[in-house]
């Protein structure tokens, strides 16, 4: 029970700290539990039918598509093309969407759409009508990601997001195993209705997306301070917890602009955005391109369908034990560009065997890199980005400028397999190097960045407050949390207090968190 005090200082809507509460590891062990459950099951889903609704046209073309929509292969990659000019244009005003409503609102209204038009396309009869839809499509699914990354960054601590934000990730291959076999199925509906396989692959994938969109207007909940899934003590810890940790709570489901202003003038929110354009080169060419690569290793159209779905198995576990042993050891830049190493080698071996068997092998290389490093590297800005609107913003424009790869992605990969014998083909393939270089480039110089600002902010944390004054330093808040610059202070008139030092506005707060919050 909460002492009279705590229910003054815990409301419906709105959890203030006026001073440390007591709470054991056990009970903090188990509202993180309880958050899991309330955030991931659905989020997630959301996610693994999002991707199953842009990456399904993958497994449609391996059954017929384009033969009975007459389209060629450069109509086919504008349809790929088009739905990442859709997905670039709307990320950010999607991802501010979600700040002016909440989410149980925003997110699976953005699925409801999404599973509509992904119903669509099966309804198409022609070219024209299919790339109207993608664009479309891209425009609903663009608030997903981002916006999921920041609801986390909302309920925990960053040392918990990227386990968080992997298993989320995690839904994507989950959705590339799941479509192998779910297409492999819908196949044999061929001709019932008076339609084409591939036709209930979009038809059915759509209809599933909108059944589970309408349940999660039930199971998502709000922000923190204001879900009624939580008792009031269980707000209290929640509260103290990110308090301490970082600026979760700071101006929660407000908008900003100089928040927008901050994002767009910091220059690592833009490596965070080239070090995803690196990745998404080949993340979605092996994603729309997987099912046509084994159909060019010399397999039918039922057999590619079904071996798709075990390199993606074996890339959610190493995206899973990557995302824990990365939180063990408190480091992201080398499992990040490990990643990428990890997936070119896989391209290597793509180009170099002279087997079939080989040649298999590396789509599991290529596709657990790829993953494995997107799970990472998508979740670091969330740790690292202060300022809600900021961090919003920020992870919107990682996603839309990150994906203008994907669009290169899929112009570049034009050729049918037929394939990976081709020599066009073999430079597509060469071409996907150079996203690597650039992702590794931009992992490399976040890191040394960031290993530099650290030892700068251990030095001005040794000194004393006059050396600091003197330095025109700000002081460092110290948390008892590692590197973090964010604690819980006493509220009074609209000020925080942070004692024993001087008084400091919510704005200043905010300044100094985003100046020595945790960077690694």
């Amino acid at each position: 029970m909460l002492s009279t005090r705590e229910k003054e200082q815990v409301g419906a809507s709105t959890v203030h700290s006026l001073d440390t509460i007591s709470f054991t590891t056990q009970e903090e062990a188990r509202l993180v539990r309880k958050i899991d459950l309330l955030l991931l099951p659905s989020l997630s889903t959301l996610y693994l039918l999002s991707f199953l609704d842009r990456s399904n046209i993958a497994n449609a073309r391996v059954d017929g598509m384009n033969v009975d929509l007459h389209l060629s292969a450069g109509q086919y990659s504008a349809a790929l093309t088009l739905f990442f000019v859709g997905y670039v244009l709307a990320e950010l005003p999607a991802n501010w969407g979600l700040r002016a409503t909440s989410p149980p609102i925003w997110m699976p209204g953005l699925a409801l759409v999404f599973g509509i038009l992904s119903l669509v396309q099966g309804l198409v009869g022609n070219a024209q009508g299919l790339l109207a839809v993608r664009f479309f499509l891209g425009v609903a699914e663009s608030g997903l990601f981002p916006g999921t990354v920041f609801i986390f960054s909302q309920w925990y601590k960053r040392k918990e997001r990227v386990v968080r934000v992997s298993a989320f990730f995690g839904g994507a291959a989950a959705a590339g195993a799941f479509g192998g076999v779910l297409a492999y199925g819908i196949g044999y509906m061929d001709g019932i209705g008076g339609k084409k396989g591939w036709q209930w692959i979009f038809i059915l994938e759509g209809l599933l997306t909108i059944a589970i969109s309408f349940l999660c207007f039930f199971t998502i909940p709000t922000w923190p301070t204001k879900t009624s899934w939580l008792t009031q003590r269980e707000r209290a810890i929640l509260h103290d917890r990110l308090s301490r940790d970082s600026d979760a709570l700071e101006q929660e489901g407000r908008f900003n602009w100089s928040g927008v202003r901050q994002a767009l003038t910091d220059p690592k929110v833009y490596l965070y955005c080239t070090l995803f354009h690196g990745m998404s080169f080949p993340l979605y060419t092996i994603s729309l391109f997987l099912p046509s690569i084994i159909q060019g290793l010399g397999y039918r159209a039922w057999q590619a369908q079904l071996l798709t779905t075990p390199p993606y198995v074996f890339a959610f576990v190493i995206t899973m034990a990557t995302a824990f042993t990365t939180q063990k050891v408190k480091l992201r830049a080398p499992f990040i560009i490990g990643g990428f190493i990890l997936a070119g080698l896989g391209y290597i071996v793509l180009l170099a065997s002279p087997t079939i068997g080989g040649k298999y092998a590396a789509t599991f290389l290529i596709v657990s890199g790829v993953y494995a490093g997107d799970a990472l590297l998508l979740a670091w800005p969330s740790e690292n980005v202060a300022g809600a609107t900021k961090r919003n913003t920020a992870l919107a424009m990682q996603i839309s400028i990150g994906n203008i790869g994907a669009i290169a992605g899929t112009q570049l990969y034009r050729q049918p397999l037929g394939g990976v014998r081709n020599q066009q083909y073999n430079v597509s393939i060469g071409l996907t190097f150079i996203w690597l270089a650039i992702g590794i480039a931009s992992a490399t110089t976040l890191w040394v960045l960031m290993a530099r600002e650290n030892r700068r902010r251990e030095v001005i944390r040794a000194r004393s407050p006059s050396e600091v004054q003197a330095a025109g330093e700000d002081r460092p808040v110290s948390s008892g949390s590692e590197r973090s610059a964010a604690s819980s202070g006493a509220l009074e008139k609209g000020k925080v207090i942070w004692l024993p030092d001087a008084q400091r506005t919510r704005e200043e707060v905010a300044r100094e968190w985003a100046e020595l919050g945790d960077a690694r």
